[in-house]
């Protein structure tokens, strides 16, 4: 894996992110009615008991605007104003308390306005997520131009992908990547003439291979810290894919300070995504990391009801444990040693490791209980230590 890169460090409510050696922060977003103060909160509770560190909640009216002061109030993580067409909303979102906004450089394009907003979240003290999205971007030839947004029309549609420039063989045909890049400096322009670098950067594409080029081409360009996403990436099973090899390219690449998951689901799922993502990198640790074979004609024991079980028990374990879960005496033994409590099934009955010992051999019936044993006596060992 790359060398993290290393980036200028901002706090968002308490939360440092980029830096040196500070660990790369999961977020999330709500997916209910901002103006719904109770359910909101009721939400972002739910996300905080799944690890959420940093939550972002939509502002399309004044109403919603003003419903932050009641969530903020009843919330424990920093919290993010998301921010689109009206300069107003961002301005009331300062004023009534949030810890960093969001800014869609596609949406809100008359400069004096952004220029209006980044002088009240500096007098705030707070940062700006610049949110370059492809679904957004302004016209091409128009970035900062207010007038004309059909984006078929004005070009954005029309613009070659990064494999369909490569193909054609021409070096400096403009790309929707570039198009990417053009609009985040742009307004990273504005902020930086107003002596502003309190700066966050995303650069979200459905498709990955666009994210992915702009991503690796703004942070070669720019020192700040890159939040990463692939938006609108599906549902919790094929988003959660596509999310990983995306965000996964990356991160190997070392670039990336904050994630999101995008999911059509729960918001909880994307939290949980985020953290297997980064525990699978070894860049987080954040409860255990089961290890459980697929199960075959080998298998001895029910590996898919002991492994189902497993996880439901480990669930609310905090501790960075690794467990393996095995079905037979071909990669069950190895795997289970090298784990920190590991079971390995085989003729009605299974072994036990422990730090890569053999700790007992009970019987089938006796193995979840038994191997549950092990999990809490670890665990218990892990807090003194």
């Amino acid at each position: 894996m790359a060398k993290r890169r290393i980036t200028k460090q901002i706090t968002v409510g308490g939360v440092k992110i980029g830096g040196r050696d500070n660990p790369i922060i999961v977020q999330s977003m709500t997916i209910g009615d901002t103006r719904d103060v109770a359910a909101t909160v009721a939400e972002i509770k739910g996300l905080e008991d799944e690890g959420c560190e940093i939550i972002r909640v939509a502002v399309p009216d004044m109403e919603a605007a003003d419903a932050l002061i009641g969530i903020k109030r009843k919330i424990n993580i920093p919290l993010i104003a998301d921010i689109h067409f009206h300069h107003e909303l961002a301005l009331a979102s300062i004023r009534n308390g949030v810890d960093a906004l969001r800014l869609n450089p596609g949406n809100i394009r008359d400069e004096s306005k952004v220029r209006e907003v980044v002088e009240s979240a500096k007098k705030a003290h707070i940062p700006i997520r610049i949110g370059v999205n492809f679904g957004s971007l302004p016209p091409v030839g128009k970035i900062g131009v207010t007038r004309g947004i059909r984006r078929v029309v004005d070009g954005v549609n029309e613009l070659p992908t990064l494999a369909e420039a490569q193909a054609s063989g021409d070096d400096d045909v403009y790309t929707v990547v570039d198009h990417m890049v053009a609009t985040a400096l742009w307004e990273i322009s504005i902020l930086e003439d107003l002596d502003f670098d309190e700066i966050k950067i995303s650069m979200k594409a459905f498709d990955v291979e666009t994210t992915v080029e702009a991503y690796r081409r703004l942070a070669r360009l720019v020192p700040y810290p890159l939040h990463l996403g692939i938006t609108e990436s599906g549902t919790v099973t094929t988003g959660s894919i596509r999310s990983a090899v995306g965000l996964g390219i990356l991160l190997y690449d070392g670039i990336g300070d904050t994630i999101r998951v995008s999911l059509a689901g729960p918001s909880t799922e994307e939290v949980k995504t985020g953290f297997e993502i980064l525990k699978s990198l070894n860049l987080r640790d954040k409860g255990p990391i089961l290890v459980a074979c697929p199960s075959c004609g080998r298998a001895d024991v029910d590996v898919l009801k002991l492994a189902a079980s497993v996880e439901k028990f480990v669930k609310e374990i905090e501790t960075p444990l690794k467990i393996a879960v095995m079905g037979c005496e071909v990669n069950g033994p190895g795997e289970a040693k090298d784990a920190d409590i590991g079971i390995a099934g085989g003729n009605g009955r299974a072994i036990i490791f422990r730090k890569g010992v053999k700790a007992k051999i009970v019987p089938e019936s006796e193995m979840l209980e038994a191997l549950m044993e092990e999990v809490r006596a670890t665990e218990a060992e892990m807090a003194k230590s």
